[in-house]
């Protein structure tokens, strides 16, 4: 049953070298356009990385801030909207990977190139 949406949810994130499958974007040691593409893939890759850290800090302070209020309602509130807050981060977070990876199926054609720059150059 869930097969159906196993491939919605796969991910090829990874740093990226400066060779891609069309070839290098290195041409005679100057970068081109096309390494845009792996500089952006690069940055996303590691936003999402530090956004996950950061969700991950929040939970665990949250928690730990609402497991040591001893019933106090000031510090209870404190720790109620740090998690609140790292909740309403996460879902921001998946849901923005959801809507690109949905864009990417619909409109795409599901190869995940919704970041993918294609410049070609003209004959």
């Amino acid at each position: 049953m869930f097969n159906i949406f196993l491939p919605l949810f796969t991910v090829s994130a990874q740093i990226q070298e400066w060779e891609t499958s069309t070839g290098s974007c290195v041409v005679d040691g100057v970068p081109t356009l096309k390494c845009l593409e792996i500089v952006f893939g690069n940055i996303l890759f590691m936003s999402s990385f530090f956004i996950i850290i950061v969700l991950f800090i929040m939970f665990v302070v949250g928690s730990f801030r609402y497991l040591t209020s001893f019933g106090n309602a000031e510090r209870i509130k404190k720790a109620q909207g740090t998690l609140k807050y790292a909740l309403i981060g996460f879902i921001l977070f998946v849901s923005a990977f959801l809507i690109l990876t949905i864009i990417d199926k619909l409109f795409l054609g599901g190869g995940n190139k919704i970041f993918e720059f294609n410049l070609e150059t003209a004959p």
